[in-house]
């Protein structure tokens, strides 16, 4: 078994030995009399306990931030953008068990923040395609739940920058959500290998192709992809998502170091 520690777990730790601190400075036991350096860290440790449990208590159960690394979410999501990560929308999570406090469901379209299942320390952020028991059929970029197929049209206004070469941008609405999504303006489909699909989920899906497959989503389960659907490891790669692993919805930009512009723009 691996256990593996994220920056929630890291701070709760933090807590609790500031907390402990507290503790003893409050009772005056071991204090009290003494001189030199361990009365003074001791002393020191407790003031922190205060700040660190209001910060520990702001991210397990109101909001959180996270960086993102990578651009499998351009271009709703660009590569230095940190996120404000909504844990009321559906429940906070408590350190270390990862139980949950449930006051919501994650709907289809929500981008959303997850423990990666091939390594738990990490958060990885993906959209929402397909609920529990939901039919996905994907081909050349298009997605179809359940035979109702997304509406897609090519959107010529957004601004490519250097990153998107080679790719064009695609409007693609489903019921009243509307994102813009990246395809390989060649072969839209073709780059990710649906390695999960043939293998680990061969019972459930049905693979033409890595541009064209069909899958039934399981019981408990949802299906992510990314935003830049020939450049993004999601759940044709590592598999289904396991609905105790959800984090929290991304609601806004916070802030972009080398993009200014994309302060507090909701997604």
């Amino acid at each position: 078994m691996q256990i593996s520690f994220s920056m929630m777990e890291y701070m709760s730790i933090a807590t609790l030995v500031t907390g402990t601190c507290w503790l003893i400075v409050r009772t005056r036991k071991s204090v009290d009399g003494k001189k030199g350096g361990v009365a003074w860290l001791i002393k020191s440790c407790a003031e922190l306990f205060g700040v660190i449990a209001l910060v520990l208590f702001c991210r397990v159960a109101l909001a959180d931030w996270q960086h993102v690394p990578s651009g499998s979410m351009e271009p709703t999501l660009r590569v230095g953008d940190r996120i404000l990560v909504n844990k009321l929308a559906y429940g906070p999570r408590l350190p270390f068990t990862n139980t949950a406090i449930k006051l919501g469901q994650p709907e289809r379209g929500d981008v959303v923040v997850f423990r990666y299942p091939g390594n738990v320390s990490e958060f990885y952020v993906k959209r929402l395609v397909g609920l529990p028991n939901d039919l996905v059929t994907y081909s050349r970029g298009v997605v179809r739940i359940n035979d109702q197929p997304f509406d897609v049209k090519v959107d010529s206004a957004v601004v490519p920058k250097a990153e998107d070469r080679g790719q064009i941008f695609v409007d693609e609405t489903a019921g009243n959500q509307k994102r813009i999504i990246k395809l390989n303006v060649a072969m839209p489909g073709e780059r990710i290998t649906p390695i999960a699909w043939m293998e680990r989920y061969a019972k459930n899906c049905v693979v033409i192709s890595s541009q064209d497959w069909q899958c039934k989503v399981p019981e408990g389960k949802y299906l992510m992809m990314g935003d830049n659907r020939d450049n993004s490891v999601d759940s044709r790669v590592w598999g289904f998502l396991d609905e105790y692993e959800v984090y929290g919805k991304v609601t806004k930009v916070i802030f972009n170091l080398s993009d200014m512009r994309r302060s507090w723009m909701s997604l």
